[in-house]
């Protein structure tokens, strides 16, 4: 089916009146003819509409749009990225098992599987992932689950999904990606092999900086049994309204990751003749040590980047980030505006290899204004005094 299908039409029969645009259930509670009726919807809520925790029609056809996008069977949207993470994962574990989890995965992820999982005894191996020997040498009697997020956060590593997604399917091991970044425009992991596929929605799905969402995506199966075990238990359901507004921002997703892709390799071509950069992080940067698998694995590229500063102090850091105009100063991305976050500002260990790292979500505007706002950075940057 065409993409256009998918976004303009696909799963949005049956409304009465027959609107243009999806109508907001907005409604806790559905009623019904008679006890039959009612009897069948409280006996199979995953089909039924019965109570819009569980099922709403605006948030449906979202799901099946996400779906399709995916090349999967279905899906499920949640109130934000970290509560589809956490229920694509946990309803597949249970006391005494073990994950292989790649590192420089999103923070509260890492959390997920440092710190919260740990109450429960389930064990976790961070691995670079760069190899897929990472997760088969790792890999244990008890390992139930590979986490996987490519590109990673901050450095934009990548795992190569076929070989990783081929050995567990052979051992039996749950694969479950991260896979914002790239959206289903760019990258379909479930086509390479993969199990479940996890989005923030807040990112390029909604597109807007307007709505916190997630969605998990995989076998119809699969959904259910989340369905049934961590989302209805667990309760973190996105309202009728926020998923109408994703649908809005779903529109346009396939023409916004064009333009950002465009717009970051035009910044990137730049990046390249500054001195003061040291480093790019960007799977479509020529550069890129796994240039080569990106083009592979994916379609294209989003709009999120990293840089490594030349620099000598903090300072040079805080006054790269505070001259810039355009760029705003915020968490997430995925947005149409440009957003820069230092690293150094989610700690206070002075200049650390890592706190060189500056991450810019390149947006929708003009990037010559991008490339100025960044040069007159660069330049107060330097001209600070040791």
């Amino acid at each position: 089916m065409d993409i256009t299908q998918i976004l303009h039409s696909y799963a949005e029969e049956g409304f009465s009146y027959n609107p243009v645009s999806v109508p907001i259930y907005e409604t806790s509670i559905f009623s019904f003819k008679n006890f039959e009726e009612f009897q069948n919807s409280l006996l199979n809520e995953f089909e039924a509409h019965l109570y819009s925790r569980g099922k709403n029609p605006t948030a449906e056809v979202v799901e099946k749009k996400l779906a399709a996008l995916e090349k999967a069977e279905d899906a499920k949207l949640f109130a934000s990225g970290i509560a589809a993470v956490s229920a694509a994962t946990m309803a597949f574990l249970k006391s005494g098992d073990h994950v292989v989890c790649v590192k420089d995965a999103y923070g509260w992820t890492s959390k997920l599987f440092s710190q919260y999982l740990k109450r429960f005894d389930v064990q976790v191996t961070f691995v670079e992932g760069i190899d897929p020997e990472d997760f088969i040498k790792n890999t244990k009697p008890n390992t139930k689950l590979f986490f996987l997020e490519s590109p990673t956060t901050f450095t934009f590593r990548l795992q190569d999904l076929v070989q990783v997604a081929n050995f567990a399917r052979q051992n039996n091991i749950k694969t479950v990606i991260d896979n914002t970044w790239a959206t289903p425009v760019f990258q379909n992991p479930i086509e390479l092999g993969i199990d479940l596929v996890v989005h923030s929605a807040s990112k390029y799905i909604g597109g807007h900086s307007d709505v916190v969402a997630g969605v998990v995506i995989g076998k119809k199966e699969d959904i259910r049994h989340i369905f049934n075990t961590e989302f209805m238990n667990i309760g973190a359901t996105i309202g009728p309204f926020e998923a109408w507004l994703l649908l809005r921002g779903l529109r346009t997703i396939h023409v916004r990751m064009q333009g950002h892709m465009e717009n970051t390799l035009k910044v990137i071509e730049y990046l390249q003749t500054v001195p003061e950069v040291e480093e790019i992080f960007y799977p479509f940067y020529s550069k890129h040590p796994q240039y080569e698998l990106a083009k592979k694995q994916m379609k294209g590229g989003s709009g999120l980047l990293s840089i490594k500063l030349n620099v000598k102090s903090l300072e040079n850091v805080i006054t790269f980030t505070n001259t810039l105009k355009i760029f705003r100063r915020a968490v997430s991305w995925g947005g149409y505006e440009s957003l820069v976050m230092p690293y150094a500002a989610t700690n206070r260990d002075g200049l650390t290899e890592k706190n060189k790292m500056i991450r810019l979500h390149i947006g929708l505007e003009n990037p010559d204004l991008l490339i100025n706002d960044l040069q007159n950075a660069f330049q107060a940057m330097k001209k600070v005094k040791l």
